[in-house]
């Protein structure tokens, strides 16, 4: 968000924050008799994506959170994926084609969710519809529209119902469902456990809720709703059904943080202690997205139990293309004693939170990669790795990347930003060494 957009949207929204109380407005339907968390006709990592060229090798993308930054620097990842040609034995197919899953927070869920929905007919439109759109003027014109006074919607609400009528046309998960793209995971962060929140059926089968009415717009509103400025997202925890267990076999030498995640899923089932679920920013939990793979996988017991679950015979090559859109809002606070604005302020704050944690996450999925290998590598049939980590630090120009990282989280972009971004993720993949290594492994 930028310049004077910025400054009226906070002016608009700051004087709103306090006062009257606002009830959410609860878009999730009930589900009845016995919720089951493996029927591949739902919305979940049992489905397969029935579009997919190639056996032998599986993608995953995981696309982070940052605003139309991010939005925009996902999307040239994709273009790029688009244009990379491979050979196959029955004809040949782009390394796009083969993309088996993506994980998606904040900005990034925007670039995800509408190649979920709309795959190659996404380029170029979502350039047009989304990347050049001022969103944050649309917004603010929503918000402080008087009709809107006498309503008790609150921001989040009027977020989504822009995003729904704008972008997503108002599709709902049941057309992710029907479509022969990769499978999409929006996250969002649960305020009361402090765990990661997916829109997948396994999720919503834990508050006996119906995921394939759910509307997209609403799971981006919730992944992109940065607390102060948003309020939550709420959804309600029903006692219709009979949950199942999230997890089976528990271990008691899980780590911590898996521990972390196994009780906050156990938490679902008490319908009493938790009966509304209040979903913000997806980046308060991972900002990378990269964790809905580690937890999906070491949840299951392991790469091989993982795979079982999902019917699948391990590919010979496992990528993992990680798109870091975290800037630095507090590059030069140094140079003036004068207080920063509110709105610098908090991506200050944000990207300090992101760029701790960033890196550690990087190297707890590069040995996640080492391990799930091994776990399913024979010697007839080994398994390689690939972590590519895409980020706007590897930049080489010096000047290009300050001016990127010093973009404001936010839904506006100029169109040199928009071109500067677009190309920075194409640039930034095409020349990553592990993605050189992968194609060279890759050819006949």
């Amino acid at each position: 968000m930028s310049g004077r957009a910025r400054r009226w949207l906070l002016a608009g929204l700051l004087p709103m924050m306090g006062g009257c109380a606002t009830y959410a407005s609860i878009d999730n339907t009930p589900i009845h008799g016995s919720a089951k968390q493996h029927d591949r006709s739902a919305y979940g990592i049992e489905r397969q994506r029935p579009g997919k060229h190639q056996d032998n090798i599986t993608v995953a993308l995981a696309f982070s959170g940052g605003g139309s930054r991010a939005a925009a620097l996902a999307y040239g990842v994709l273009l790029e994926l688009r244009d990379t040609k491979l050979a196959a034995a029955n004809g040949s197919s782009t390394l796009l084609d083969e993309v088996d899953a993506i994980s998606a927070v904040s900005g990034g869920s925007f670039t995800a969710a509408y190649y979920g929905l709309h795959g190659d007919a996404t380029f170029p439109a979502f350039e047009q519809q989304v990347l050049r759109r001022d969103l944050n003027a649309d917004l603010l014109r929503r918000v402080l529209n008087p009709l809107r006074w006498f309503t008790s919607q609150g921001r989040s609400a009027a977020a989504a119902q822009l995003y729904g009528r704008t972008i997503f046309q108002d599709a709902r998960f049941v057309d992710l469902q029907k479509g022969d793209g990769p499978l999409v995971i929006i996250n969002a962060s649960d305020l009361e456990s402090g765990n990661r929140f997916a829109f997948l059926q396994g999720q919503f089968d834990l508050l006996c809720s119906d995921l394939l009415n759910f509307p997209i717009a609403d799971a981006v509103a919730a992944s992109s709703a940065v607390p102060v400025l948003f309020e939550p997202v709420v959804l309600q925890n029903y006692d219709t059904c009979r949950p199942a267990k999230p997890v089976e076999n528990l271990k008691d030498d899980e780590s911590p943080q898996l521990q972390q995640a196994i009780d906050g899923l156990q938490g679902y089932r008490d319908k009493r202690a938790h009966r509304y679920i209040h979903l913000a920013d997806g980046g308060l939990t991972d900002n990378l997205g990269l964790r809905a793979f580690q937890e999906a996988i070491d949840l299951s017991g392991g790469m091989s139990a993982f795979l079982s679950r999902v019917d699948l015979a391990p590919a010979s090559r496992l990528v993992v293309i990680s798109v870091d859109s975290s800037g630095n809002a507090g590059a030069g606070l140094g140079l003036s004693p004068r207080a920063p604005s509110i709105a610098r302020s908090i991506d200050a704050m944000s990207d300090i939170q992101l760029q701790r944690y960033n890196a550690a996450t990087l190297e707890l999925m590069q040995d996640s990669l080492k391990k799930w290998t091994a776990d399913v590598s024979k010697p007839s049939h080994p398994v390689q790795g690939h972590l590519v980590a895409v980020s706007l630090r590897d930049l080489p120009d010096p000047e290009m990347r300050a001016r990127l990282e010093a973009v404001p989280t936010g839904f506006s972009l100029s169109p040199e930003q928009v071109d500067e971004l677009v190309d920075a993720g194409r640039r930034l993949l095409r020349e990553n060494p592990e993605f050189k290594a992968l194609l060279q492994s890759l050819k006949p």
